[in-house]
């Protein structure tokens, strides 16, 4: 589906979007404060890794790497350095200007959410930097499902919360374990890459 064909819509379709990578230019700069953070700790973490694992909780993924590479290290202390990079970066966020035009074409007539696997703290400070906070009627983050992308639940819950079956809700997303969310939870999709490359670091 190309950008055009979001006018079709009508009020009953509920529209979804992951925040990072989809409303927000923030995974350049996600990267960074992971590469500060895990720098710390002797981690290795790529930039085709790190974009592998988006929508994933920061949490479980210094687990993974921990158990990968046969560390110890408190998984829990490395995410708040992890986060707390990024929100130091925070002022540079731009917006992804053909997402949030689509947010701002149907915030008056259709029910839209926020389904992302960072923490909804985190989630809420990158909307309001880019002018979107009062856009949703809800926004999910890692802590609000048992289960993250690929599992469905996210964005489940976003459709459970802004009261549309999930049939009938349109998940815009940027990473391959968004889409296949999107597609456990029976949603339709669009593939934000198709519109938006983010900058590489390395």
């Amino acid at each position: 589906m190309n950008v055009d064909e979001t006018e079709n819509h009508h009020s009953s379709i509920g529209l979804i979007f992951d925040c990072d990578g989809t409303l927000a230019d923030t995974m350049p700069l996600h990267f960074i404060a992971w590469r500060d953070a895990l720098g710390k700790h002797d981690l290795a973490f790529d930039e085709n890794r790190f974009y592998s694992m988006a929508g994933q909780p920061t949490v479980k993924i210094i687990r993974t790497l921990l158990d990968e590479q046969s560390r110890t290290g408190d998984a829990e202390a490395i995410a708040r350095q992890k986060e707390l990079a990024f929100l130091n970066v925070l002022p540079q966020v731009q917006p992804i200007k053909p997402v949030v035009e689509i947010a701002r074409r149907y915030r008056a007539t259709n029910r839209m959410g926020v389904g992302s696997g960072s923490d909804r703290d985190v989630v809420l400070k990158v909307l309001n930097h880019i002018g979107l906070d009062s856009f949703f009627d809800a926004v999910v983050g890692a802590e609000d499902t048992a289960h993250h992308k690929p599992e469905p639940d996210v964005f489940l819950e976003v459709a459970k919360r802004i009261k549309i079956r999930p049939e009938q809700c349109r998940v815009y997303e940027d990473a391959d374990l968004g889409i296949e969310a999107a597609r456990r939870a029976g949603m339709s999709w669009f593939d934000v890459r198709t519109i938006h490359t983010p900058r590489r670091i390395t």
